[in-house]
């Protein structure tokens, strides 16, 4: 689906942010590399698209009124057989309907399980004065207790892209630091303009997080995702 039908989509269902695998949907559009994705609307298509994507795989509730998987035990992580994978579905919707009652379901995303490497994140925000800011730092809950970010206004350059990572404090481990191998640089450049671009063809997006994103020594990928509407 195209990014304009898939932000129409969600506006028609009155909705103020895309479900992560609408919100991956459009980031993949762009040529941002993101994790395998597929909905399942039951245990069987839950088992039948892990078998598609390959084990590992890692299950998500799919739901609006769900922001915070995690904390209703709406994640389940390194799934490995299908009897892991039936399991972690039923838990999954036992534990939302349990936790948030009213809550709408959609599904549950099955995901492929992306290898461990260093987590950054890229995020987006529409200044009131500027415009599209890109945003890029260290990821996962390092970016909450540390806040080592840098920001810059799109559209991007090379050169502004790369200037941003080398501004923030943990620039050393993206280069390589005791012992560790340097992650891709080039792949992270192209990652920060396109986010840039997002934000300058989808006036409709006020937000938009990509964390973490896993740098490897060759390429990256996103792992969560999340959009939010103006």
């Amino acid at each position: 689906m195209e990014p304009r039908a898939i932000i129409a989509k969600a506006r028609e269902e009155g909705r103020k942010a895309l479900l992560e695998h609408e919100a991956k949907e459009l980031i993949a559009s762009y040529g941002i590399p993101v994790t395998r994705v597929r909905l399942a609307k039951s245990e069987e298509e839950a088992v039948e698209a892990a078998r598609e994507i390959g084990f590992p795989v890692v299950l998500k509730i799919v739901s609006p009124d769900v922001i915070h998987k995690s904390d209703v035990g709406g994640v389940k992580v390194n799934l490995k057989t299908e009897e892991e994978v039936r399991e972690a579905y039923r838990s999954i919707i036992e534990g939302v309907k349990s936790r948030v009652p009213n809550a709408r379901i959609v599904g549950v995303l099955v995901q492929e399980f992306a290898p461990e490497g260093l987590e950054l994140i890229i995020g987006l925000i529409r200044d009131p004065q500027f415009g599209p800011t890109v945003m890029f730092g260290l990821g996962g809950i390092f970016v909450e207790v540390y806040r080592d970010v840098s920001f810059r206004v799109a559209p991007l350059t090379e050169h502004d892209a790369e200037s941003m990572m080398r501004e923030i404090k943990a620039y050393k481990l993206l280069t390589g630091f005791r012992g560790m191998e340097p992650v891709d640089l080039e792949a992270l450049k192209d990652a920060l303009i396109k986010v840039g671009q997002i934000g300058l063809d989808n006036e409709e997006i006020a937000e938009m997080d990509l964390n973490p994103v896993i740098a490897y020594p060759k390429g990256i990928k996103v792992v969560d995702a999340r959009v939010i509407l103006r």
